[in-house]
């Protein structure tokens, strides 16, 4: 494996705050092989799990990104003083059905569901963890949803194949309160004084919080 292209394909991982592909980098690295691209990004995998950091590299949302590991997550947030948007229950519910059952239309979910979701519809809708995908061939040609490329990020799954099989999703149990933490990446806003977050308050649904470590630009 030629070191340089590795050290190459590192900086723009490091350069990043967002997953990018393979191809995106062979876009960037045209006189290099796809081939030889994914080879340096394995390698590159296996080096950092292989040195212990509190970040690793991770492929998800169809591409790869550094992210802290979850058990740090307390302290980064502590320093960037902000507190994770929340999902609540019905939000996740709604969330959940429409992963699984997209392209779905707002009727079918609200069938599943028992109650209204245009609220929470809307909510999903400006956390960019959902997606209009168009407009359905019936009377009064309702909106179609599908989730976006944010949600594959914020829940640390590879693409949608990666979505757990419903025999093995467990009883989340019966609070309509019960709440998962979600960093939001743009538009972090500074806790109040005094009011940092503990441990216990930021288990992260996903693996990783998907912060890149500093980078020298």
């Amino acid at each position: 494996m030629n070191k340089q292209l590795k050290l190459i394909v590192e900086a723009f991982l490091f350069s990043s705050d967002r997953p990018i592909s393979a191809h995106e980098i062979h876009g960037w690295l045209p006189d290099e092989t796809l081939s030889d691209i994914r080879q340096a990004l394995e390698e590159l995998r296996l080096e950092h799990d292989a040195m212990e950091r509190s970040f690793t590299l991770k492929e998800v949302a169809k591409g790869y990104q550094f992210r802290t590991h979850s058990k740090y997550a307390p302290y980064v947030l502590r320093m960037l003083k902000t507190s994770p948007t929340r999902l609540s229950r019905a939000a996740l519910e709604t969330l959940a059905i429409i992963a699984y059952k997209q392209p779905v239309l707002r009727q079918e979910i609200e069938r599943l569901r028992g109650v209204d979701v245009g609220g929470i519809l809307k909510t999903l809708l400006e956390k960019d963890l959902i997606r209009i995908m168009g407009r359905k061939s019936l009377p009064g040609r309702p909106l179609i949803y599908g989730t976006t490329r944010k949600f594959l990020e914020v829940f640390d799954l590879k693409d949608l194949e990666s979505l757990p099989k419903l025999k093995e999703i467990k009883n989340f149990g019966s609070d309509e309160d019960k709440t998962v933490p979600i960093l939001e990446e743009r538009q972090q806003q500074a806790a109040p004084a005094g009011e940092e977050n503990t441990a216990s308050d930021e288990k992260e649904e996903s693996e990783e919080t998907g912060h890149t470590p500093p980078s020298s630009r």
